[in-house]
């Protein structure tokens, strides 16, 4: 064992050491059950004023000590910020004695009067401390703080202690979710829950993740979408509904992709694909104006406005955009893979799919200011309405900003007869090995049998709105748990 080991190891075996004898002493800190009446340190510091020479009490966690003799100091964090605690013997009598063994890391408790040094820093005179809670791990240094992202991804509760600023983002996504939740609510649209576990793993195109109810013996699945019990609701007399919740897709992870996410999909009867752009780009711009203040947001240097109106474009004039290749020209199944060997894209199925892999290679990373991308081809859009002037192509859209989508959504397709043939097209792609392609959901056909008005949905992808929102350049970063392997198989990662 090297001498940073055992050096580590001595300090862990003495904070161990001083839990056992405060437990010998019959001052078990963890025999304390609460410290109310509480006030926050940035409210002592905003107020000052209100405060100074009063007793207050705050309590949390001690980030830094200093201090020697008759005299000490600490630095206190709660959950709103630090504040500077001031012990004196002569105040404080044998109380004092106690807290010099207090270690960086432990929960305390303090009364004291709110006071100014001579330094003008505003602090507490502490007049009684208790230990709350004894901290038996080593903090991170205070400069060096926790950098590896490996290791704050994984005990993301020492990353929001050494890190504060990574509580923010936070803040901010559970602001902008409750944001979401209003914009809709104020619209009319009433949130419902439907089912995590299903027997058909349907919505979307996505490889699910597969487990056994024991009590039924079946095989079932974690949702990838939320989209067919919702448009059940429509069919069942609901006019707007909306879900926001958890998904779960057996995918590949980079800076966009976690295995779970958060997604929020709405469902609105008697509207359309047009009504869904317009609630897209409204409630981004309603929402960044509450949350930050403005439409304007910075991202890896760029500005990005997110103010309606966004841009619209059709896929395939973007690809002629961007790559140089008119689809509109192309219209045969040889003549697409023709010129997707001469560019070096991928060979697929058919037209649309060529289309779509076209639209992968050379728009989508090109589209940072937001843009709705229309007219999605039929094949790789089971789920939405023909277009009524070229049934080649769909009533859809998605939503990019810089360069990833945020949102998709469709004119929903309400003909069964349709649906079912789109759902066997897809069937017969799983059986050729595609196990991302949709499955057959007869329940929901049986309910497009019934009958579903003409219907417009939205799904936005709510990890990724943040990321926007909030500057962050990977979806680990606005996820306060995101998915990882188990320590020991990380370096496999």
């Amino acid at each position: 064992m090297d001498n940073k080991n055992q050096d580590l190891n001595e300090m862990l075996q003495i904070r161990r050491e001083k839990l056992e004898k405060l437990k010998a002493d019959g001052k078990n800190p963890h025999e304390i059950v609460n410290f109310r009446n509480r006030s926050l340190s940035k409210d002592i510091k905003d107020n000052f004023e209100e405060f100074e020479g009063k007793i207050v009490r705050v309590a949390g966690r001690i980030m830094a000590r200093r201090g020697h003799g008759n005299m000490s100091f600490m630095d206190v964090q709660d959950s709103l910020g630090q504040i500077q605690v001031v012990n004196r013997k002569n105040i404080m009598g044998d109380n004092f004695k106690e807290t010099k063994g207090y270690d960086i890391g432990d929960i305390i408790g303090i009364e004291g009067k709110v006071f100014k040094t001579n330094q003008g820093e505003i602090s507490i005179e502490t007049e009684h401390a208790d230990l709350l809670t004894k901290s038996l791990q080593i903090l991170p240094e205070k400069w060096h703080g926790l950098k590896d992202t490996d290791i704050r991804y994984r005990q993301r509760y020492v990353d929001l202690i050494v890190n504060p600023e990574v509580k923010d983002v936070f803040v901010l996504r559970s602001k902008i979710i409750s944001e979401i939740r209003k914009f809709l609510e104020n619209r009319g649209f009433l949130e419902v829950e439907t089912p995590i576990l299903n027997t058909i793993a349907g919505g979307a195109s996505a490889r699910p993740f597969i487990t056994h109810h024991n009590s039924l013996d079946i095989g079932m699945y974690l949702r990838i979408a939320s989209e067919l019990y919702l448009k059940r609701l429509i069919v069942g007399g609901f006019d707007k509904v909306y879900e926001i919740g958890r998904m779960f897709r057996n995918e590949g992870m980079d800076a966009t992709h976690n295995p779970e996410f958060t997604t929020m999909e709405l469902y609105q009867a008697y509207g359309d694909f047009e009504d869904m752009m317009e609630i897209t780009e409204t409630m981004v711009e309603e929402v960044a104006n509450k949350v930050k203040g403005t439409t304007l947001v910075e991202f890896d240097g760029k500005e990005i406005e997110l103010k309606t109106p966004w841009r619209r474009i059709s896929m395939i004039d973007a690809v002629k955009e961007y790559s140089g290749v008119d689809f509109n020209e192309i219209t045969e199944y040889e003549d697409a893979v023709k010129i997707a060997k001469e560019k070096n894209v991928e060979v697929k199925s058919t037209r649309g799919e060529i289309i779509a892999e076209f639209f992968d290679e050379f728009v989508e990373d090109k589209l940072i200011q937001p843009t709705f991308v229309i007219d999605y081809p039929v094949e790789i859009s089971p789920l939405a309405k023909r277009k009524n002037d070229d049934e080649s192509l769909t009533y859809r859209f998605e939503a990019f900003v810089n360069g990833a989508e945020i949102a998709n959504a469709f004119s929903e397709l309400n003909d069964a007869v349709d649906q079912k043939q789109r759902f066997l097209d897809q069937v017969a792609k799983r059986e050729a090995g595609d196990d991302e392609a949709h499955m057959m959901d007869y329940d929901f056909v049986n309910a497009l049998e019934v009958g579903m008005p003409p219907t417009g949905g939205l799904g936005i992808g709510i990890d990724r709105l943040i990321m926007i929102l909030t500057g962050q350049r990977s979806i680990r970063d606005v996820l306060l748990f995101p998915t990882m392997k188990p320590i020991g198989l990380e370096k496999a990662e």
